[in-house]
């Protein structure tokens, strides 16, 4: 009889410590994300301290960085290269496979924390985003595995959908980047884990850093004709330089032969070299804008974009660059704010060849249009930039601009960047066919 009386109140507490371990994987999570970006924000500020001081010393101290990152992660670390998302989906297409524990262990999660903060000490032009998702996946995982729950595909996507949500205080891009990136099938029980994780880093982050829009509020505001035509110019040029940047950086990986496959060979000499890049083009713009056009996010010249501030046109090609040679490197870091910065560039570029009111509303259509083109991902692209921006009225050039760079950008990369760079970390046999061993040199 006492069996039976303690039986029920047994069988719903089995029952409710998932929804306990997602709550407190999202916590967690939620904390980790704002002390990461504010160690980021410290770190970059650092740097610029010492640029302004000493402008030539980032000759010596960017290419050593990359050259130090490069060999860490390689030698030591090898799940913790590169931006941090192909590392989550291949996780989660496969989450009981063997292969797969590195790609989100807290040890790689660590290590990826700090060689992103080590590359924004150097100048390099890297976000923190992709790898907060990745950290935030992985925080996810232990909380459940210490409190004895199953950990499926929708824990490790409920973890990279809450970093987003709380890397950006966007909590709608959350979700759909989940839908859009992360999930192949998004199931009514997945999307209830998703909602809750994201809910929940919310809140975190809006408690620990106040109610704050990423971009700042916008001011500026076009007619519907003229930012209908500015959305089709900026998605045009967006989706092909989106899609280059995704050919490219997707495609190097894949060269074995020639004198690409030779630079490839010597990934540390490789890292050296595309750190000298970074390190001169960086020096070059030094004086062209507010600490510099190339360095780390580029986030305060984006947001003096997106208010209508003056910069110099070679903000965008810079940042392109310097983004590309970064990751190149396979050095941790992430692609998302680097690509926010360089579309903001490019929006500028086409700005002006519309009335100067309008340069801010353009840059947030070149910023949009070119992220898309990058990740091949409208919809999170468009929600995303709303939520940075708390811009509602100019809703359907967003999505114009979107689409747009979305099948400009396929012409030219077929393949979704944050797909083809997750091969290499793909479990044998995986739904894409690949074999390839988890510490093979990726991007």
């Amino acid at each position: 009889m006492p069996t039976r009386q303690f039986r029920k109140p047994l069988a719903a507490a089995r029952n409710l410590q998932p929804r306990i371990a997602a709550l407190g994987g999202a916590l967690a999570l939620g904390i980790a994300a704002i002390l990461f970006a504010r160690a980021g924000e410290a770190v970059q500020g650092l740097f610029t301290r010492i640029v302004t001081a000493h402008p030539l010393v980032p000759i010596v101290l960017t290419p050593a960085i990359f050259v130090v990152a490069t060999w860490a992660t390689r030698t030591r670390w090898p799940a913790a290269r590169g931006s941090g998302i192909p590392q989550v989906m291949a996780a989660a297409e496969a989450p009981d496979h063997p292969v797969m524990a590195p790609l989100l262990s807290m040890r790689t999660a660590l290590a990826k924390v700090a060689g992103t903060l080590a590359m924004l000490l150097g100048g390099a032009s890297v976000g923190r985003e992709g790898p907060t998702v990745q950290l935030s996946a992985a925080i996810m995982v232990a909380v459940h595995k210490f409190l004895r729950v199953p950990v499926g595909a929708g824990v490790i996507i409920a973890g990279g959908a809450a970093g987003v949500a709380a890397a950006f205080n966007t909590p709608l891009a959350g979700v759909a980047f989940a839908i859009e990136e992360l999930a192949s099938a998004f199931e009514q029980r997945l999307a209830l884990l998703v909602m809750l994780a994201v809910m929940t880093a919310g809140l975190v982050s809006l408690g620990l850093s106040g109610d704050y829009i990423y971009f700042g509020a916008m001011s500026q505001h076009v007619p519907i004709v003229p930012a209908m035509v500015a959305a089709l110019g900026c998605g045009v040029a967006g989706g092909l330089a989106g899609g280059v940047f995704a050919r490219v950086l997707s495609g190097f990986g894949n060269i074995d032969h020639g004198w690409i496959g030779a630079l490839r060979a010597r990934p540390v000499a490789l890292a050296a070299g595309l750190g000298l890049i970074v390190a001169v083009v960086g020096v070059a713009t030094q004086g062209l804008g507010p600490g510099g056009l190339a360095w780390g996010t580029g986030y305060g010249t984006t947001r003096g974009l997106l208010s209508g501030a003056e910069t110099s046109l070679w903000f965008g090609p810079a940042k392109f660059v310097t983004s590309l040679a970064t990751a190149l490197s396979g050095a941790p870091g992430g692609i998302f704010a680097p690509s926010l910065s360089v579309g903001a560039g490019l929006g500028q570029l086409v700005s002006t060849l519309f009335p100067p009111d309008y340069s801010g509303a353009v840059a947030m259509l070149g910023m949009i249009a070119y992220f898309a083109g990058v990740t091949r991902a409208p919809l999170t692209a468009v929600i995303i930039v709303m939520e940075m921006t708390a811009d509602r009225a100019m809703i359907l050039p967003l999505f114009a601009a979107a689409l747009v760079a979305d099948q400009v950008s396929a012409q030219v990369c077929p393949e979704k960047l944050y797909h083809a760079l997750s091969h290499p970390f793909r479990a044998p046999g995986g739904k894409h066919g690949t074999t390839a061993a988890p510490d093979q040199k990726t991007h």
